[in-house]
């Protein structure tokens, strides 16, 4: 019995090692905005350092001196892809009829259920638990699926309720997906790809400056993500916050952890990367896009319990699959 009492307490600890660092780093955040040592302007600058510059080289270094094959997974790429579209059909369903809220309410609902914090602390989770090059090629497909599937099509049916226009719907999309052909993180995707496609070598110089870029995202990332909860109130919407975070943080990884099994292509260690990004509680620019059908309260009380909960589910989430 004592025996078994240490191998648990020993289990506990391994895992705390990896998850308190990372919430250790989100609360310092938290803490210099809250003191004023930091602005939350700066964490803000933090952010965008990470979208613009620190994740799409993360990217490129995960990409890069590899095979095409090796960058991308197409079992990877379908699974993802199929959890997160079955996800948001169900979450804006269950509010459309369930909780009787208009479209765009429940399309953002769906979203905030669907889609992960992938590159501010999924990809920190991922790096710490399987290492870099794991969660550089996940990071990639995660963003690849969320930014040019699940986030515009929340967005052009969110505004298609808004706008009660059935054509309205195409022409947001559209519009919705010119914007993201502009985006840091597709472009450099793009890069990763035709490095990878046509073999082209990164080696010297700008590897180096790659490498080092690519080690501050998972660090700034998650300090930048403690600053910006700071201020966010819950004001009386816990009972959609904790619909929507539960979803998020318990079924959207139970669901790609079953969808994944049945994709035996899949190696281990992906499937592993792709569960720990879906543990990740929902995007940190929820918030701004829900601002737009004036929901940035909701959506802002969401975030920030779907953000303290994940320590223990992302917690459990490791024990689990390790």
């Amino acid at each position: 019995m004592h025996a078994r009492a240490q191998q648990y307490n020993s289990a506990v600890l391994e895992i705390l090692s990896l998850t308190a660092p990372i919430f250790i780093l989100i609360g310092l955040g938290y803490a210099s905005v809250m003191t004023r040592l930091i602005s939350q302007e700066a964490t803000r600058g933090m952010g965008k350092f990470i979208i613009t510059i620190a994740l799409p080289a993360m990217i490129i270094r995960g990409m890069a001196n590899k095979p095409l094959a090796a960058s991308m997974d197409g079992n990877f790429l379908l699974g993802y892809g199929l959890v997160s579209i079955i996800l948001y059909a169900l979450g804006m369903l269950f509010y459309l009829h369930v909780r009787h809220a208009p479209l765009s309410d429940a399309s953002m609902a769906g979203l905030g259920m669907s889609s992960a914090n992938t590159g501010f602390i999924g990809a920190s989770i991922c790096a710490m638990v399987l290492g870099t090059e794991p969660a550089s090629r996940g990071v990639a497909m995660t963003i690849l699926v969320e930014s040019t599937l699940v986030i515009p099509l929340a967005v052009a049916i969110a505004d298609a309720g808004a706008t009660l226009g059935e054509v309205r719907l195409f022409r947001r999309l559209l519009i919705t997906l010119k914007g993201l052909m502009r985006s840091p993180l597709l472009i450099a995707i793009v890069i990763g790809l035709f490095l990878s496609a046509f073999q082209v070598p990164l080696r010297g110089v700008p590897l180096q400056v790659i490498d080092m870029l690519a080690m501050t995202a998972a660090p700034v990332a998650l300090f930048s993500v403690g600053g910006n909860l700071y201020g966010l109130r819950p004001r009386g919407m816990l009972a959609d916050a904790s619909i929507i975070s539960g979803v998020k943080l318990i079924v959207h990884p139970a669901l790609t952890a079953l969808v994944f099994l049945l994709l035996p292509g899949l190696s281990p260690e992906m499937r592993q990367a792709g569960i720990l990004f879906a543990s990740a509680p929902m995007l940190s620019i929820f918030p701004i896009l829900g601002m737009r059908y004036g929901l940035e309260n909701h959506c802002s009380a969401t975030l920030l319990l779907g953000t303290v909960a994940s320590f223990v589910t992302i917690s459990a989430t490791i024990a689990l699959i390790t």
